[in-house]
């Protein structure tokens, strides 16, 4: 049996369960490794990671390269004679470090691999209107996310979620499945299997502020999956009326012919806000105006009105 020693890896919110998880479990943590420390707000305090204040909240030791190449960081790591690295939502590792440990640098990725590799796997697959997701363990290798799978475990996607309540799902069968991988890391008996590359693999590219924005003229399926695909973040947009809106929720309310062009408006300035699609037409539910916070749509009609 390998007894492991590991360096954890890993900067958001998603990746904390993945830590927790592994110091309950008693796996040895050495230490971990997350990105700098951020200036955010008006004030431009530094703001640290959510994986830094868990293992500090442990007592473990941080490093925070600014680059992962740096002599002084690949000197550091080695000190901590780590015989494996648990990577959970970091940053693409050089060869000099993933090759590192004996048994290897592991991955988990929120998708079911070779499927949507990329930097974000949950909104693309609410996007493309996916039944079905799931989580990946897999070992590291020199091209982003083709290394040789370890497990993975499906996760059905439901009409109404978004990438908020996906990314929650996902953060704790994720966690669950680090441990499982952990624990035949140890006791010897890991898969390794090569990924399927015959299928046609659909990618997950990073999401920018102008991928974000609605195209009306498509159908109102593909409007709502898009929706749903970026809320709560970064958020799918328009010019409503003049101003940008940001749009976390919309539902299709009727289909069929109509005279009038994609991304025309319909509302009694009350309890409504339609909007023209290819085929129909959606009902927005919830949106933010720009300057403001998120509300319904009902809420924002008591003290405003649109052409």
């Amino acid at each position: 049996m390998n007894k492991v020693r590991i360096v954890f890896m890993g900067t958001p919110e998603f990746a904390v369960p993945s830590l927790e998880a592994l110091i309950e479990n008693k796996m040895e943590v050495a230490a971990v490794v997350t990105a700098p420390d951020k200036s955010q707000g008006r004030g431009q305090k530094l703001s640290a990671s959510p994986v830094k204040e868990c293992a500090l909240k442990h007592g473990l030791p941080v490093l925070q390269p600014t680059h992962l190449k740096a002599p002084e960081f690949i000197a550091e790591l080695k000190s901590y004679h780590a015989n494996l690295q648990v990577v959970v939502a970091f940053r693409m590792l050089p060869e000099v470090v993933w090759a590192m440990p004996a048994l290897g640098t592991f991955n988990l990725h929120a998708s079911l691999l070779p499927q949507y590799r990329g930097a974000a796997p949950i909104h693309w697959a609410l996007i493309n209107g996916e039944k079905e997701t799931g989580v990946t363990t897999f070992f590291l290798k020199q091209e982003i996310d083709t290394g040789h799978i370890i497990f993975q475990e499906k996760e059905t996607i439901y009409p109404n979620d978004d990438t908020g309540s996906l990314y929650n799902r996902l953060m704790i069968k994720g966690a669950k499945l680090v441990i499982k991988t952990v624990k035949a890391i140890e006791e010897g008996n890991c898969p390794s299997v090569p990924q399927n590359e015959t299928t046609i693999i659909k990618q997950a590219p990073k999401i920018f502020k102008e991928t974000g924005e609605i195209n009306w003229h498509q159908p109102s399926e593909t409007i709502h999956n898009f929706v749903r695909g970026l809320s709560p973040y970064p958020a799918a947009w328009s010019n409503l009326n003049g101003k940008n809106f940001k749009i976390y929720k919309v539902v299709s309310v009727k289909h069929g012919p109509s005279a009038m062009e994609g991304g025309s408006l319909e509302t009694d300035n009350k309890t409504f806000l339609h909007i023209k699609t290819q085929d129909g037409w959606v009902s927005i539910l919830e949106f933010q105006p720009e300057g403001k916070k998120r509300m319904t749509v009902e809420e924002f009609f008591r003290g405003n009105k649109m052409n």
